[in-house]
């Protein structure tokens, strides 16, 4: 199947550009993981998987034993996708498919799940109290959500001349055009906090909150340069080759490569990042699994 929409050929493609393949899969199975342990899945229970993507989370519940798996995204090519793989894998009478947004999940029904999860995606929902209170809403009493969101917040840059972690001292402006390029329409990716989530938790009932944050600061590892100028950090942006070419004249794209490829190649960037986890639950008397 031919995917056309944003989300399915970043999701499927993109986020492999520049990247090895391999250790991104290894590193998204221990988040799945994660997520999964912190939601106390129990056999029998279901599961509704919010922004679903390619099924990571979603067929981690059925190898665990959920009764039913409902897999949710705004991309139809992605619930095809997901569709199709349930089908492969003899799964698909367990598994349902919801077209819907996280701010907005109406083919859900009112506490019909015992389990919600997420995975990088309230970063992109500009309206998180109404997510919030929407996985309120689907769980049952006693139900649990458990997420895993990037904080971008403590990763912006420090300074007006870095870019990716790399300091360039009298390129200012050049850097700046470069990185408006990112964070045009993307308000939502750096509107938050850890202690916005737990927050909103609170504030849309949920009782039991228990956040992680995990928090990085270490040097680059050396790279090529070409695989740097095709990574694609995610669906909403262009790799960094394509906002150099959007931003800049010719003369000033050498200028900053000049300065930039060396400290690429020879691992001199800084990498900031956090990684949170969020679990809680819903009030309310524990039900049987088997509904």
């Amino acid at each position: 199947m031919a995917v056309r929409d944003r989300w399915g050929q970043w999701l499927l493609e993109g986020r492999f550009a520049g990247q090895d393949r391999t250790a991104t899969l290894q590193y998204l199975g221990g988040i799945r993981d994660t997520v999964l342990d912190n939601a106390s899945l129990s056999d029998g229970e279901a599961l509704l998987d919010v922004g679903c993507g390619d099924g990571l989370i979603g067929f981690g519940a059925l190898d665990r034993d959920a009764s039913q798996v409902v897999f949710s995204d705004i991309s139809q090519d992605l619930l095809d996708v997901c569709e199709s793989a349930a089908s492969d894998l003899g799964v698909l009478d367990r598994c349902r498919f919801a077209l819907a947004s996280a701010d907005d999940l109406g083919p859900i029904s009112d506490q019909s799940v015992d389990v919600v999860t997420t995975r990088s995606v309230l970063i992109y929902v500009k309206d998180k109290e109404r997510a919030f209170q929407e996985f309120y809403r689907v769980l049952r009493p006693h139900g649990r959500v458990s997420l895993f969101e990037p904080i971008n917040r403590f990763g912006r840059p420090k300074s007006p001349g870095s870019l990716r972690g790399h300091d360039l001292p009298g390129l200012e402006a050049i850097v700046a055009r470069v990185r408006a390029v990112f964070e045009r329409d993307n308000d939502s990716m750096v509107d938050f906090d850890e202690r916005d989530l737990v927050d909103l938790a609170e504030r849309a009932g949920f009782t039991d909150i228990r956040l992680q944050l995990l928090v990085e600061v270490r040097d680059q590892k050396p790279q090529s340069w070409d695989s740097y100028l095709r990574t694609v950090p995610n669906p909403r942006v262009p790799s960094l080759g394509e906002a150099i070419q959007q931003a800049l004249a010719p003369e000033e794209r050498d200028e900053l490569t000049a300065r930039l490829r060396p400290l690429v190649e020879q691992g001199q960037g800084r990498t900031r990042s956090a990684l949170a986890y969020l679990s809680a639950t819903k009030p309310g008397p524990r039900q049987s699994p088997h509904h």
